[in-house]
């Protein structure tokens, strides 16, 4: 199945000075200067991350600098209340939630728990790493089935690569690095052909992002198929990467096996009290959706009139294709002062961009064009 391009050129036509000028305001609260390398320049425009540029809610900025009163106190009970508001945003039991220090934790949890020496984990290939990078430490196998020729998961083949020995299939939807997603129906009768005994990770990092019509989050789907474990963060539209907050939802039975694996206290006040304010903040949220999603599509007009390859993508990053090794591409950028996405093996000339406020986009897409130029027409 091919899914539908983003509809570019509707766009350009449609677009108007009424949504031009909400580029205007790149602020939707006060953005907090966002980590870097020892000894990197604190000017550098960070694209490379996949991160919010606007930082998390004013609700949520409230919410976490009242925490320091609780500061000197261990966090049980905003653990607590963090279940309790999953639970109302889910439609869940306690039992089915597990917090992690950030999405990344779960997925490690994830390993620790369903993988082992002589078992094997399966994923796409090009996809996010960090499954992939957990399992060697359990001595698990890799098995890496490639993307179909139009960026996608391939889910027969990664169904077909599953066997008894197979404790854990990583779906990251939409996926790390190419933004493509699975749909719902794909993904059921994906499920259906996995075995029962191997559990099926869907990591949902991104899913706020996702405009496609196909597209159904994966929580619903737990009670028919209760080897489903579905990952979720904080640190993408909620703006909080710095502050670490993922969770698992499961079944009772894996939720159980997942926190076997958790270390104590692995949520910290501040972002416990952000994180909800911010899940009740639906209308801020949507902003930061719209103002994003708003800003790719104005960057995939600029690429198109350039006539440049790239993926259709239903996150808040995308690729382009730049004709060759992306490396020396990457360090171009960096020479300007603008961090892009790593190199990934299996599209080498491939450049992963995150999307960031109008303005640095402008100034991505001005040095684009100095490093590699437009093809001829």
């Amino acid at each position: 199945m091919t899914l539908p391009v983003l509809s570019r050129r509707r766009f350009a036509g449609t677009l108007g000075a009424a949504v031009s000028a909400a580029f205007v305001s790149e602020r939707l609260a006060p953005r907090a200067e966002a980590s870097l390398a020892k000894g990197e320049p604190s000017d550098l425009i960070q694209l490379n991350s996949n991160e919010n540029p606007y930082g998390p809610s004013e609700k949520a900025l409230a919410a976490m600098a009242a925490s320091q009163s609780v500061a000197s106190r261990y966090p049980d009970a905003a653990e607590e209340e963090m279940v309790d508001a999953l639970v109302r945003a889910h439609a869940v039991t306690p039992d089915q939630i597990v917090l992690g220090c950030g999405s990344s934790d779960v997925l490690r949890m994830a390993d620790a728990a369903f993988l082992g020496a002589g078992r094997t984990v399966v994923a796409a290939e090009p996809t996010f790493e960090a499954v992939l990078a957990y399992a060697r430490v359990t001595r698990a196998e890799p098995v890496k089935v490639p993307l179909t020729a139009d960026f996608r998961h391939d889910l027969p083949r990664m169904a077909a690569a599953c066997d008894a020995r197979t404790g854990l299939v990583y779906v990251c939807n939409p996926n790390n690095p190419t933004g493509t997603i699975v749909t719902g129906d794909e993904l059921e009768a994906f499920l259906a052909r996995v075995p029962p005994s191997t559990v099926v990770l869907v990591d949902e990092a991104y899913h706020h992002f996702v405009e496609h019509p196909g597209y159904r989050p994966a929580a619903g789907l737990i009670p028919r198929f209760p080897n489903l474990v579905v990952a979720r963060t904080f640190s993408k539209v909620h703006g909080m990467a710095g502050l670490r907050l993922g969770y698992a939802l499961a079944s009772p039975a894996n939720a159980k096996a997942l926190r076997a694996q958790a270390s104590w206290s692995n949520a910290n006040a501040a972002v416990l009290a952000a994180a909800r304010a911010s899940l009740e903040d639906e209308a801020a949220v949507a902003r930061v959706r719209e103002r994003l999603n708003d800003t790719k599509r104005r960057l995939y007009v600029e690429l198109e009139r350039d006539r440049r390859r790239t993926i259709s993508s239903q996150a808040n990053f995308l690729m382009i294709e730049v004709g060759g090794d992306v490396k020396p591409v990457i360090e171009s950028f960096k020479a300007r002062k603008i961090l892009v996405g790593r190199r990934f093996p299996a599209m080498p000339t491939w450049l992963r961009v995150s999307v960031g406020t109008p303005g640095e986009m402008d100034a991505f897409l001005t040095a684009l064009r100095e490093i590699v130029p437009a093809p001829a027409a």
